[in-house]
């Protein structure tokens, strides 16, 4: 056991001084029931693979999940899924099972991504427990790096003066140009997610952040 944690640690320094261009990311997205950690669940998760500053949009996942706790209105006002659409759909322990394999231990990366790993995790412990006990993935968030590059790269102040820390993601992408055509959709959230990512490297190798421990030092959620 010894021999296997000293393993760990060492595979786990290597990893950490990779290189962003040659770090692979997962950007996902998740809709709730709602947002009570307690009471709601997951609905739907939309994911598009990334390797460095590069989308692979051909390497993409998307599901809708048969609900295990009530649809509330107020969510379904936001992300327009009833419970008609939701009847057909897999079980969540069945999604579990084909994201995890998607995403492997590739680094995550979504908007107020917190939020979203608190239901992954939820949900893998209760259905898994100790099976995957070591879901243990990096997550970063693109609002923490909005806020670092703009106290820290005076280019990115210069590109994007005078910034507004909007709340919500469509403000945001609509800040850097990114057109939003479909709102509260987990996998268009998580292109719109990952094009915003995407301008964020530019800036931030500039800014003398070219590691994944880096990354993590400003970004981790």
């Amino acid at each position: 056991m010894l021999k296997f944690l000293k393993r760990k640690r060492v595979l786990e320094k290597d990893i950490l001084r990779q290189q962003i261009q040659d770090t692979e990311f997962v950007v996902f997205d998740t809709e709730l029931t709602g947002i009570n950690f307690k009471e709601d669940s997951i609905i739907s998760i939309g994911a598009v693979k990334m390797k460095g500053g590069r989308i692979f949009i051909s390497q993409t996942y998307y599901t809708k999940i048969k609900p295990i706790t009530r649809l509330k209105p107020e969510s379904i006002i936001i992300h327009g899924i009833t419970p008609s659409e939701l009847e057909d759909s897999d079980d969540i322990k069945n999604v579990l099972l084909e994201f995890l394999s998607f995403i492997g231990k590739n680094v995550l990366v979504g908007y107020f991504v917190y939020i979203d790993m608190i239901f992954l995790t939820k949900s893998i412990k209760k259905y898994f427990g100790k099976k995957f006990f070591n879901f243990s993935n990096f997550s970063i968030d693109i609002y923490l790096l909005q806020e670092w590059l703009y106290e820290n790269d005076s280019d990115f102040r210069k590109c994007y003066p005078d910034i507004i820390f909007y709340s919500d993601l469509y403000s945001i992408a609509n800040r850097y140009g990114i057109e939003v055509k479909q709102l509260h959709n987990a996998f268009y959230d998580a292109y719109i997610t990952a094009q915003i990512f995407q301008r964020f490297i530019g800036f931030l190798f500039n800014s003398g952040i070219e590691t994944l421990e880096e990354l993590l030092m400003i970004g981790k959620s």
